[in-house]
């Protein structure tokens, strides 16, 4: 989503790992090619895989993948004989070859896992923040106006809309998909899968905001091509409009009668 966006330098920084995927495992086996009578093929092996788990701490699959079979090919080049050709007579060098590529296949999969599990980690802390901003906002009895207008680009960002504007005492006027309490979105009477199919591209979607069970007014989103927000997205957005909802019962209650 949005609200975490790639820095600048990320392509760099994937190019960097790719390059050194596939440079690291060949210098450190040249360097070690002057001393490769003087210890096991093994500790060869160890130190070699650390050059793996460098690249692969990244959390990229490519460059973990091709660090393991970068350092695979080299160690067999440089470290067994006969030595400077990709021939393997002895077993126990093959097998450490191959688990060389193992191991470094399976660290680069721990990594990415591990990476996943802090982006999804970060994110949930965004939304915490968030929400506790917004909660703040209405405790210290900020003015209802910033906070629509905060949680309007929050929205935009969680939800990936192309633009997003708050309505005051206006619901249902132009018969657009509605984002519900439960999270879930619908086109009139019809259950829309926002998880398989995105928010509807045909037109906005409304989500309302109430107080009490005291309308007061409603966020028209329009998504972005390929908006399609989790779940946890969409409650969250729903939080979002309680709160908005709490700050406009308090300064000027829309009259429903």
């Amino acid at each position: 989503m949005s609200r975490y966006p790639r820095y600048p330098g990320y392509l760099s920084r994937d190019r960097l790992a790719l390059l050194a995927a596939l440079a690291g495992p060949l210098a450190l086996a040249a360097v070690l090619v002057p001393f490769r009578a003087s210890f096991p093929n093994t500790d060869a092996a160890l130190a070699m895989l650390l050059v793996v788990v460098a690249v692969a701490a990244n959390g990229h699959r490519l460059a973990g993948i091709l660090a393991a079979a970068s350092t695979a090919v080299w160690f067999d080049f440089f470290l067994t004989q006969p030595y400077e050709r990709f021939t393997i007579t002895r077993r126990t060098d093959i097998e450490t070859t191959v688990l060389l590529l193992v191991i470094g296949v399976a660290v680069t999969e721990i990594a990415v896992w591990g990476r996943r599990q802090y982006v999804t980690a970060s994110r949930r802390a965004g939304y915490l923040d968030g929400i506790s901003g917004a909660a703040q906002a209405v405790a210290l009895g900020g003015s209802a106006p910033a906070l629509t207008e905060q949680v309007t680009s929050q929205l935009t960002q969680l939800l990936s809309l192309r633009s997003c504007g708050f309505q005051h005492g206006i619901a249902g006027v132009g018969r657009p998909a509605r984002l519900q309490h439960d999270g879930s979105v619908t086109i009139g009477e019809r259950a829309w899968d926002v998880d398989a199919l995105g928010f509807p591209r045909d037109g906005d979607t409304e989500l309302l905001v109430e107080s009490g069970g005291i309308f007061q007014g409603r966020f028209l989103m329009t998504p972005a091509p390929g908006a399609r927000p989790t779940l946890e997205q969409r409650l969250l957005a729903v939080a979002f409009a309680d709160q908005v909802g709490a700050a406009l019962a308090t300064s000027h209650p829309v009259d429903q009668n």
